[in-house]
């Protein structure tokens, strides 16, 4: 039985959160013994875990630096004697790395989920410190392993598992009555965006993009789901252009892949992502995509086979290319159901997991190697 401690700053309703509970709760239990334990805080996921039968403990960490919390989580390992430690996001990887990455045991993999081109220097600093101390970095791209490799970590250690989706089945709800309920008439097409409204994702381009689809086709409404810094600066810009009876900012959901699913076009416009968990929510819904063409958003959507890549800023290709969509149902039919085929085959669920219990046998085998070290 292989021992795993799984580490996370909180269980918010967030991307890697949601990846972190599925491996959590999906990984086989004739092999491993899982322990998922947060930083600082649960959240919406604590129940999902907690129902899977998976221990979950919260170190309540309530500083950047917590000696408490440090000494916490030292006492946690020590009781728990794991196999590996396995830590996701900054805060984690660093508390996880400086408390466990010094000793052979246990082994210290480490998960990262963006081209982290946001960190301070400092944060890029202690990144780089605690190379050493990592058996494993793993990120959800290639283009997140790459920008970690430019940081000098050794390619050996460096690994590439992608997010998964779990693709929806069974029937649909309503769609008119469902978009109802954001004041959507009957028999509209609606576009649509998810995620934090924040500078990264270039919203405001999907604003000015909106503006241009108006003029090209009628009945086509533009939902926003998420809030962030940016909301207030989009609710104005929107007003600005004359457009915003055609917005519907919706806020953070719950139900954010259900809404998705509602779509007859998703747009993502970020100028730079780690591997878009709502660009694979809406491939798996069947939902064509026009995306920016960013080295992760072409690792998941293949341009003129599940949607279309633009340049970054391309708010002009973005409503021309979904104005083609909307008008052409067999066009948009044919590129959503490949989407679907593609998540099924390539972002399944049970191709993550296995990829991470994979990777976790390696890393006991190496360190039990005579030569390792």
């Amino acid at each position: 039985m292989i021992k795993l401690v799984l580490l996370i700053p909180t269980l918010d309703h967030s991307g890697a959160e949601k990846q972190f509970s599925l491996l959590a709760t999906r990984l086989p239990r004739n092999e491993f013994d899982v322990h998922a334990v947060t930083l600082t805080r649960g959240g919406p996921y604590e129940s999902m875990i907690q129902g899977a039968g998976v221990r979950l403990t919260n170190l309540n960490k309530r500083m950047k630096f917590d000696p408490l919390a440090l000494w916490r989580l030292r006492s946690l390992l020590e009781a728990e004697r794991p196999d590996i430690l396995h830590s996701w996001i900054f805060a984690a990887n660093a508390y996880g790395r400086l408390i466990a990455g010094k000793r052979g045991r246990p082994r210290v993999v480490v998960s990262e989920r963006c081209v982290d081109s946001w960190k301070s220097p400092w944060q890029l600093w202690l990144d780089r410190k605690q190379i050493g101390r990592t058996t494993r970095l793993v990120g959800n791209s290639q283009s997140v392993t790459a920008f970690y490799r430019s940081l000098g970590v050794p390619p050996e250690k460096l690994a590439v598992i992608p997010n998964a989706v779990e693709v929806p089945s069974g029937p649909r709800a309503d769609r008119d009555q469902a978009l109802a309920e954001f004041e959507i008439p009957p028999g509209s097409r609606v576009v649509g965006f998810a995620g934090r409204l924040a500078r990264q994702k270039r919203v405001h381009d999907i604003v000015w993009a909106m503006q241009l689809l108006k003029q090209l086709t009628d009945r086509v409404y533009l939902m926003l789901i998420g809030d962030g810094p940016e909301r207030s600066s989009l609710t104005d810009l929107a007003r600005h252009m004359g457009c915003e009876h055609l917005v519907r900012f919706v806020g953070h959901r719950d139900d954010a892949a259900r809404l998705i699913g509602l779509f007859n076009v998703f747009w993502l416009a970020s100028d730079f992502e780690g591997m878009s968990n709502s660009i694979m929510e809406a491939m798996a819904a069947a939902v064509p995509v026009v995306a920016s063409d960013i080295p992760p958003n072409r690792e998941l959507v293949v341009d003129g086979q599940t949607g279309f890549l633009v340049k970054v800023g391309d708010s002009v290709g973005i409503a021309q290319f979904t104005d083609r969509i909307l008008a052409d149902p067999a066009l948009a039919q044919r590129l959503g159901e490949t989407a679907r085929e593609r998540m099924q085959t390539n972002f399944s669920v049970e191709r993550m997991v296995s990829l991470h219990a994979e990777l976790y046998r390696q890393v006991l085998a190496e360190g039990q190697s005579p030569c390792a070290g």
